[in-house]
């Protein structure tokens, strides 16, 4: 472990490009430690290089990065070792017991046998595994085997767990119990996380959001400090065509889902009072405080699209190694 205080993740004008095309574009921020952090964006944002970029998987071309106080260039091998991983996709030996993979994890990083099998105790307890250590991994349920991932992702101790989409896939009662586990993690030990994701309403519960689009941080801020920065969102359905001209010419109105108009403004009084003639021409109004996804959609003026559908920009991040197949090398 690295000494206490100061940022688990710090980048200072990180750039970084495949061939022609521009994947990071200046990235300068600083995570403090034991926070839970959520890098929020689309394919092809950046998000997967930064990662890379983080775990050592691809030299940083420009800037400098550190993690939890090492530098990614000098330090890359102490830098793995402080990270922990857990994919998108299933990455578990199912021919390996659950007891077995974290056997496994625990030996290529070096841990003793007796510190190794307490540590496997330990971390299967946290996870509500113990039960099933003697269990092969290919019987265990997705929602089971996503916390074994969890538990692999700690075995080591690491100070920053990095988590690709991790309940991809999970239905209500899986996310919510990850989530529960993931919690019990920072409490106990004062984990780190790095959460890179689409799912905008996982993103709700980080101390730190960074929205990154095209290579560049658009906002960093904790969630409420996002939105207060947004104010509210008037929305409007129903809108008559004549009444719809004027008021996406004049503003603050634009054009919104599923026919709507929406405004984005510090105060709504002002703007309902403005309409107040016209309101009963409409099919409805709503006007509340902005949410994550609103400031999302007001930085970068497009829904956040599907992480899976495989950009090339990003990508690497999950490629396996030839080492251990967690994509370290």
């Amino acid at each position: 472990m690295t000494e206490p205080g100061g940022a688990v993740i710090e980048a200072r004008d990180v750039r970084f490009a495949y061939g022609d095309v521009q994947a990071l574009r200046g990235v300068t921020l600083a995570v403090p430690r034991g926070s839970f952090f959520a890098l929020l964006g689309p394919n092809g944002a950046g998000k997967s290089t930064l990662v890379s970029l983080l775990s050592t998987l691809l030299p940083l071309q420009g800037g400098a990065l550190s993690v939890a106080g090492l530098d990614v260039r000098r330090s890359a091998g102490a830098v793995r070792r402080a990270l922990g991983l857990v994919f998108q996709e299933p990455s578990l030996d199912e021919r390996l017991t659950v007891l077995e993979n974290l056997e496994f994890h625990g030996q290529i990083y070096g841990m003793p046998g007796r510190a190794r099998r307490a540590r496997a105790q330990e971390v299967l307890g946290i996870v509500e595994l113990l039960e099933w250590q003697n269990a092969t991994a290919r019987i265990l349920s997705r929602g089971m085997k996503r916390r074994l991932e969890i538990a692999r992702g700690v075995m080591h101790r690491p100070e920053l767990l990095i988590l690709d989409e991790p309940t991809t896939g999970l239905d209500v009662q899986s996310r919510r119990a990850v989530w529960a586990y993931l919690g019990a993690l920072r409490a106990q030990t004062g984990l780190s996380l790095l959460l890179t994701t689409h799912q905008i309403e996982e993103a709700e519960g980080a101390d730190l959001v960074a929205v990154v689009d095209r290579g560049e941080v658009l906002a960093l801020g904790a969630p409420d400090e996002l939105r207060a920065g947004l104010g509210m969102v008037v929305t409007l359905r129903g809108v008559p065509p004549d009444l719809r001209v004027g008021l996406l010419r004049d503003g603050p109105f634009s054009e919104g889902a599923a026919g709507s108009l929406v405004a984005r403004v510090p105060d709504a009084g002002p703007v309902l009072a403005a309409l107040g003639p016209q309101l009963h021409r409409l099919g409805g109004v709503s006007a509340q405080p902005a949410s994550l996804e609103d400031v999302f959609l007001h930085l970068t003026g497009r829904a956040l699209r599907d992480e899976r559908a495989g950009a090339a920009v990003g990508a690497g991040v999950g490629a396996a190694s030839p080492v251990d197949g967690r994509g370290f090398r």
